[in-house]
Parts: C-alpha cells; structure tokens; sequence
C-alpha cells in the first residue's frame, strides 16, 4: 500500500503535468485545530488553510536521525544545492522505509534555492571527507557524490497515526488537491514527531 501511496518529496512527481500543477498545492504549515477529518493549519507566512482529510489516508511520521544510520544499502531521498567545487551539498537526508524502496529514483531539478536538485538513490559508499562525511549515491541510471555536512538535517520516515495529528504539530503536504470552496485534500500527510519540524 504504501508504494502505491508514495510521493513524500519529490518536487518533480507532483509537477509533472500542468494538470496537477494547476490542481495542487505543496503545504508546510502548523496545526492549529482539528475537527473530526478536518485540519484548521497556518502556514508560515501566516496564511490560515482548511484541508480535509481524504478515505484511506496515509500518514508519515517524519523523525530524527544520524549520519550514522546512512548505511550502505539505504534508500535515501536528498534535496542538495552545489557547492564552490561544484560538488552536490546535501540540504536535507531523507531515510525511506523499505517498503518505500524506489520511491522517485533518479535525479531531478526540485524548487528551493538556484540550482537545487533532488537525488532519490541507494547509499552504495559512505566515505569520511574533511568537511564532512561523503556518499556515493546509485540509482538505475547513474550516481551522485554528496557532502553530508553538520547542517545537514537528517531524518526518517516511519508509519504515522492519525491520531497523532494535534494543535501544534508542523505537517507537510507534497500535493493537497484543490476544492471547489477553497479548500484543500490532502491522501498523504507526513509529520514531525514530537514536536520535531519537517526540513522540507
């Protein structure tokens, strides 16, 4: 189920027709009150959204994580910028669950800052550089060197629960359809964790 349900942060799944790029909208937001399967948010701009809540939604528990848990063989999703040598510098790490393997792989432009790329691959060498720890990223149609810097926000996904969803929780939606009234459903909503801010 939860590879068919997959699209946690990657930029270019969900603009890939004009279609959904017209119909949604990416939300990073806090909550501010739940109502049965509605959520009340606040964007950080301090817009307020109503989002409800689709049948059989799927939640994403976004939760801490180290350098230390970028093993080989891991399936990782990193939102990286160049650096002065030219070399990809990881923003964000993000840790799949197996049952997510595959999820977006490849490499792609994603929007954020002048040049930011997205790299959905396999840890396959994880190597101690000087500013950093270095990995070596495989995905069916090439690889990527990262520098994993100590501002690199690292994190994992595991199963969420709904019930979780409470006042002051930060959430973030890749792709919330817009209604006719304004508001907005959203099938997938990933979460930070105790109290924990979702780095996308």
């Amino acid at each position: 189920m939860l590879r068919r349900a997959l699209l946690v942060f990657t930029a270019a799944a969900i603009c890939s027709t004009p279609l959904l790029a017209q119909e949604t909208r990416r939300v990073r937001a806090t909550i501010e009150k739940v109502d049965a399967s509605t959520l009340y948010v606040k964007t950080p701009d301090g817009e307020d959204l109503k989002i409800t809540v689709a049948d059989k939604p799927v939640f994403m528990a976004i939760v801490p994580a180290t350098l230390a848990d970028l093993k080989p063989g891991t399936f990782v999703g990193s939102g990286a910028t160049p650096g002065p040598d030219g070399n990809l510098v990881a923003m964000e790490v993000h840790i799949f669950p197996e049952a997510m393997r595959g999820t977006g792989e490849g490499h792609r432009p994603m929007e954020g800052p002048p040049q930011a790329t997205m790299t959905n691959a396999n840890v396959d060498v994880s190597v101690a550089g000087v500013d950093g720890q270095v990995l070596t990223l495989k995905y069916k149609d090439g690889e990527k060197k990262l520098l994993v810097t100590p501002k690199t926000a690292i994190v994992a996904y595991t199963p969420g629960d709904r019930g979780e969803l409470k006042p002051g929780i930060k959430i973030f939606i890749a792709g919330a359809l817009k209604q006719p009234d304004g508001s907005l459903q959203a099938t997938r909503i990933s979460y930070g964790r105790n109290g924990l801010t979702p780095p996308m």
